[in-house]
């Protein structure tokens, strides 16, 4: 292994490797309103550009995850950060929506390296209460980078084009490769190919078998895909519950941010407590937090309490207990089998995507006048997590 870099360095580099993929799933979000008409196309087509990003983004991960194990971590990243920047040039020369459809998921397949890979790395260069106090720091630098890249979007597009949040993406590629092969250690893969060894392709399906076999591991990716999908559903139901409440499309961005400024709080929090508290009982609060929040929202409802602010300052509870059960959950998703973190983050990248995108689809199942109905669907999915963490404390075992 080559020699590591000082801490802050390694931490700013692995921050920003896992952070590219946010960055260009969202940065071109407020310029997609205007797609439809610059290439004569309906908005559910320009959606497309949204959905193919997040399918390739998902499913790569499962790819990846393997390879990095295979492979090497390096080689692997670099890799996915050269897709990554073809894609961002060619979404900035897209002639048509259609070409912008393929580029989003040729950038949306190279960006997922980034997630895989630097959550792996997390696991490979740090150890018990120090590895969970850095997926924390993750944990805030993620909640800071939906809002970040939307407004930076929102400014290029008036000021340069839409074109030009492409290029800034292409550019950030340039930078975190050289920052990847320049500054993060190089490790020896951990399950290099020996004669007669199976194929990559046989050894992907045995590593997610052998992670299949693992309770633990099972129970934190419930985990963790119930708690995104109880966020996506929040995100894509609250335009609709505000818009109930009488608030316009310049009020509902600033209600929103009520959420993520609590969940970077909760992980600021979890970086302190839990050297001491430990990873379990920092998770418990978490959901304790998450569940009060819901109640509270759900009886303020059931009370009559119809305003914006009945029903977002309650789930400010919610983004810090989120803040709390995520970097915990994040981490014992990848310690229980080291040597097959990079499957293991694949697996939970990929459940954090599917279930998340499964809970913000059924919010549009269901009338939303009020906050009762989503209310309870975020309860409904925060229950299925708070069953899973309570069969793991029964398992005793722990990542």
């Amino acid at each position: 292994m080559t020699p590591t870099p000082p801490r802050g360095l390694l931490v700013a580099n692995l921050l920003g490797q896992l952070a590219f993929g946010l960055l260009a799933m969202t940065i071109c979000i407020p310029s997609m309103a205007q797609w439809g008409m610059l290439f004569g196309a309906s908005q559910a087509q320009v959606q497309l550009t949204f959905s193919g990003y997040v399918v390739a983004y998902g499913g790569l991960q499962l790819l990846y995850g393997p390879l990095s194990d295979r492979l090497g971590r390096k080689r692997v990243l670099l890799a996915g950060l050269a897709l990554g920047f073809a894609g961002s040039v060619l979404a900035a020369l897209a002639p048509g929506l259609g070409w912008l459809i393929a580029a989003r998921v040729l950038q949306g397949a190279g960006a997922a390296a980034g997630m895989v890979v630097g959550r792996a790395l997390v696991q490979d260069l740090f150890a018990g209460p120090e590895r969970t106090r850095v997926m924390a720091w993750i944990g805030m630098a993620m909640g800071v980078c939906p809002p970040l890249a939307a407004i930076v979007g929102g400014q290029l597009h008036v000021r340069l084009g839409w074109q030009a949040s492409f290029v800034l993406i292409a550019a950030l590629a340039l930078l975190l490769a050289l920052a990847a092969w320049r500054g993060l250690p190089d490790a020896a893969p951990r399950t290099a190919a020996a004669p007669g060894a199976p194929r990559w392709w046989q050894a992907m399906g045995s590593s997610y078998a052998r992670l299949a076999r693992e309770p633990v591991f099972v129970l934190h990716v419930v985990i963790l895909a119930m708690t995104t999908a109880t966020f996506y559903a929040f995100l894509s139901g609250a335009p609709l519950v505000l818009g109930s409440l009488g608030v316009g499309p310049e009020g509902i961005g600033w209600y929103i941010a009520c959420i993520p400024l609590p969940y970077i709080a909760g992980n600021y929090l979890t970086a302190r407590l839990v050297r001491r508290t430990g990873e379990r009982r920092v998770m418990a609060i978490g959901q304790a937090l998450t569940v009060a929040g819901l109640l509270l929202t759900i009886g303020l409802a059931l009370a009559g309490w119809h305003a914006p602010l009945a029903f977002v300052g309650p789930l400010m509870l919610l983004g810090l207990g989120h803040g709390l059960l995520m970097p915990a959950t994040l981490s014992g998703t990848v310690g229980v089998l080291p040597a097959l973190a990079g499957a293991a983050a694949a697996v939970g990248g990929l459940m954090q995507q599917l279930v998340g995108a499964t809970g913000a689809w059924v919010v549009g199942l269901v009338p939303h006048q009020g906050a009762l109905n989503l209310g309870l669907l975020m309860l409904g999915s925060t229950l299925v997590a708070v069953a899973a963490q309570v069969l793991l404390r029964r398992t005793g075992a722990r990542p």
